[in-house]
């Protein structure tokens, strides 16, 4: 088939693309990236269709707009400029695939010009639902709504348009039948992880103390706050973070470590120090940092709302995933208690995913993509 792709950045859109062309399809990735970067993870350049240049005024507007009040208008005005030039420049293709918020007239013109099948990629759950979450969150006095109106509006007309809506777990999936949404209308995908970069690791030694690990953005909407109190209440065990710094306010207790973010094939280095990987967050699709720390060989405890519960069908023994209500810090806190009990029981190389490795890869996310492309184009 011809498939055309539209992102603004890497995203899993780029895994997508990578593997679709290697399955035999004609893919056309349309992004901000240039075809240097893209080529880094494996994407021919015969794919990349780099649209940055033709919106290189509203990119610099928007980059030097970060962190002022002007962040949301000049993201609305380059997401509108993407759009608008991947419409001009789109080839003729028979799927449309557009991570949601962005494609809304290339959706248009790929349906009146060519009658292409669009799939809509919807990471997070619908954005009503996404939007409730934020807005329960503190925020600083004067602070921008954090899901603005102009992004609503462009999500709910893509929702509409679209064929088929793909999602990467069960939880996104209920977000939108809860708001009327035809379920035969959703494709649910969970990503894939780059298993070469994150092979089992050796389990810490017998001596090594209790520790727990988290990976990605400090902030509340991952939870650090909720993550932090059942830390606390567990005495003697360790807490590493590694990544940026978001909202919430990092611990100074002496247990605590953080490191600034890292390139991705360093994590394994710290996945081989923790015995669990913890994600508290209130809402996100489905973490990729998860699968990340299950192929690692770590246990996982998560929420309803981080996708975790989604990557038990590719574990032998499922119980090395614990799912807790989001926002119930006693929940969270027993089930890392028993999650660090039963992994440091742990010898040698950690390889919870066996025989079913293969199917957390992004090879068999794209091969589960092709199969339902087969079937509803």
């Amino acid at each position: 088939m011809r498939i055309a792709i539209l992102t603004s950045g890497r995203f899993w859109a780029c895994d997508l693309a990578r593997e679709l062309d290697a399955l035999g399809h004609d893919v056309s990735f349309y992004s901000l990236v240039p075809p240097w970067r893209t080529r880094r993870f494996g994407l021919p350049d015969r794919c990349n269709r780099w649209l940055a240049p033709y919106v290189a005024p509203f990119y610099a507007f928007a980059s030097a707009a970060r962190g002022t009040a002007f962040e949301s208008r000049a993201n609305e005005w380059l997401t509108i400029a993407l759009d608008k030039a991947a419409s001009i420049f789109i080839r003729q293709c028979d799927v449309f695939i557009g991570l949601s918020g962005m494609c809304l007239h290339t959706i248009e013109t790929v349906k009146r010009k060519y009658s292409a099948k669009v799939f809509l990629e919807r990471g997070s759950r619908h954005i009503l639902s996404q939007r409730e979450i934020l807005e329960s969150l503190p925020r600083r006095p004067g602070a921008l709504p954090p899901v603005p109106q102009w992004a609503v509006d462009r999500e709910l007309a893509e929702y509409d348009l679209a064929d088929t809506i793909v999602v990467p777990s069960s939880h996104v999936v209920r977000s939108f039948i809860e708001r009327g949404f035809d379920e035969a209308r959703i494709f649910r995908n969970p990503f894939g992880v780059d298993l070469k970069m994150f092979p089992p690791t050796e389990a810490p030694p017998s001596e090594a103390p209790p520790q727990i690990i988290m990976t990605g953005i400090w902030s509340l909407q991952k939870g650090c706050d909720l993550l932090v109190e059942a830390w606390r209440s567990l005495p003697g065990v360790r807490l590493l973070h590694v990544g940026a710094l978001g909202d919430a306010p990092l611990p100074v207790d002496q247990a605590f470590e953080h490191h600034p973010p890292v390139d991705p094939a360093q994590l394994t280095n710290f996945y081989s120090r923790g015995h669990v990987f913890a994600l508290a967050s209130r809402q996100e699709g489905l973490a990729l940092v998860q699968a990340q720390a299950l192929a690692s060989g770590l246990h996982l405890v998560c929420t309803d709302y981080t996708g975790g519960e989604d990557l038990r069908q590719f574990l032998e023994n499922p119980e090395i995933i614990s799912v807790v209500p989001s926002g119930d810090s006693k929940a969270l806190t027993e089930a890392l208690g028993r999650a660090l009990e039963s992994a440091r029981s742990a010898t040698g190389v950690r390889d919870y995913l066996g025989p079913a490795r293969e199917m957390l890869s992004w090879r068999a996310y794209g091969e589960r993509y092709n199969r339902e492309l087969a079937l509803r184009v």
